[in-house]
């Protein structure tokens, strides 16, 4: 409240006596509200490659993620032989054929041309029991890596500063192939490609 004199004039003469008026009515400022930047976590470097296919980048994400191997020799060695296997398509049957998990009757089917009966079925299971497509890349991709065969084999490739060639040994327990063809060329494409980086 403020304090002002007020003077009336009468009869009598001037009068002057205080009254009480209310303040005017402050002024809305609009409040500039800021966004609170949530504090930027550095991330660890990793084997990462610029120049792949999303898929190629996809599979090399996951397998640094859920499991310990860190050379790039075993990583490069690893992805050249999907690239033998399959060229990254998860839906192809052997041959060539583009088809559902369920319509592959005869041969391999993707990533790793899982061959055999046991491996095949193990795929299905493995999918129907995490919630995963069969004839995508990610489920793909997360039974390979979960897969017994490859887990079984996972310690060799996850030791360090070994080569191209001695790192095939274990890709050939691993995934058995009949034929090599380039699988090797490949993997040594991969070690120059992959970056340690951010």
């Amino acid at each position: 409240m403020i304090l002002q004199t007020i003077a009336l004039t009468g009869g009598l003469g001037v009068l002057a006596f205080p009254v009480f008026v209310a303040p005017p009515s402050p002024v809305e400022i609009p409040v500039v509200e800021f966004e609170q930047k949530e504090e930027e976590v550095a991330e660890d470097p990793t084997w990462k490659c610029p120049d792949c296919t999303p898929e190629e980048q996809y599979v090399l994400s996951e397998l640094q993620e859920h499991t310990r191997i860190t050379d790039r020799n075993a990583l490069a060695t690893i992805l050249g032989n999907i690239k033998q296997e399959s060229k990254f398509i998860p839906n192809i049957c052997e041959g060539g054929a583009r088809v559902s998990y369920d319509s592959c009757h005869r041969g391999g089917y993707g990533l790793i041309q899982w061959t055999t009966l046991g491996r095949y079925r193990g795929l299905g299971s493995f999918c129907e029991k995490y919630g995963c497509d069969p004839s995508s890349l990610e489920g793909q991709t997360r039974y390979m890596i979960n897969e017994n065969i490859f887990q079984r084999y996972l310690p060799m490739f996850e030791g360090n500063g070994q080569t191209v060639r001695q790192y095939m040994v274990p890709a050939y327990y691993w995934l058995g192939w009949g034929i090599k063809g380039p699988r090797e060329t490949y993997a040594y494409e991969y070690v120059n490609k992959l970056k340690y980086m951010v």
